[in-house]
């Protein structure tokens, strides 16, 4: 079924970016994971507001999702192919060999190496025959989220086939990708006259996460915690990537304090078996209420010079 992003904000086709951008926020506010623990169909509705808002907040995927609905994402291969298919429907026309004078040719293609090839070299064969040129290879921008790039992922592209039809190509994106990653899909590019095809590399974006900023392969999160259990000391719940994890503070934990979690990080790029590591910091949670007894102790400690 094809998603419409508009409906999924609850706005318009024609909405402002500032529509866009509350609708987003009231309805973000409302389906948060930490405000819906352990709501499967809240958490979906989250992922998908997610998605809609990320191309609608942007005005060059906007205007590809507008023209291309799910396939904006292919918008610039869908065009190349376009334009590449009528470069060969000139050429047709033209008549070859029969001096046509609006021949016209894909960009991809070495005029030398295919007449070259043809009349076996330019000026009567004092040349040989020119081999033929490996078309260049193609660039395939992917996004990712930070659950994907821990587990790697895959997608469904729409590519050229040998005879420049459409065809459908599944893509594999490995586990520990980061913004800017390229990764090589041998022999996947554009087709060549000789029916060799370049190479495919996929640059990806990993999405930016609401509870964690990631450096390289190390995640940062912060965990609220109980104003008595940094000073008296205990153990608090870490929500990891991929688990959950139990963090001893030493009493005397000051708010802002780091504690590293080995191996709870991202994937090593080629070297999946191996992690960095999650860093913790504390962030203190004042009761914003105080009965009698609890300012009778509060006074008590202000009194001892706490």
């Amino acid at each position: 079924m094809a998603k419409d992003f508009y409906a999924t904000l609850g706005v318009n086709k024609g909405a402002s970016e500032k529509e866009i951008r509350s609708a987003y926020r009231r309805l973000a506010r409302k389906l948060h994971p930490d405000v819906n623990p352990n709501d499967k169909a809240s958490e979906a509705q989250f992922k998908e507001i997610n998605a809609a808002y990320d191309v609608l907040s942007d005005d060059q995927k906007r205007k590809k999702y507008d023209k291309y609905g799910d396939n904006w994402e292919h918008a610039d291969e869908i065009e190349r192919m376009q334009r590449s298919r009528g470069a060969r429907s000139s050429y047709a026309s033209s008549g070859f060999g029969g001096g046509g004078p609006n021949v016209q040719f894909d960009g991809d293609v070495d005029l030398e190496s295919l007449f070259g090839g043809i009349f076996g070299g330019v000026g009567g064969g004092r040349r040989g025959r020119a081999a033929p040129q490996r078309p260049p290879d193609m660039e395939q921008p992917i996004e990712v989220t930070l659950d994907e790039a821990l587990t790697g992922t895959t997608r469904t592209l729409i590519t050229e086939g040998d005879r420049g039809e459409s065809r459908r190509l599944e893509v594999k994106v490995p586990p520990g990708v980061d913004t800017g990653s390229r990764v090589r899909i041998a022999g996947e590019g554009r087709p060549g006259f000789d029916g060799r095809r370049s190479d495919l590399y996929l640059v990806i974006t990993v999405r930016p996460h609401p509870r964690y900023d990631r450096k390289g392969d190390d995640l940062y999160t912060d965990v609220e915690v109980p104003l008595t259990t940094p000073v008296l000391g205990g153990e608090v719940e870490v929500q990891a990537l991929d688990k959950k994890v139990a963090l001893r503070l030493p009493a005397g934990t000051q708010n802002g304090q780091t504690f590293r979690l080995t191996g709870l990080g991202m994937p090593k790029l080629s070297q999946a078996d191996k992690r960095g590591d999650l860093f913790a910091r504390v962030k203190v949670r004042l009761p914003q209420r105080t009965g009698e007894r609890e300012r009778e102790l509060f006074e008590e400690l202000k009194n001892l010079g706490h």
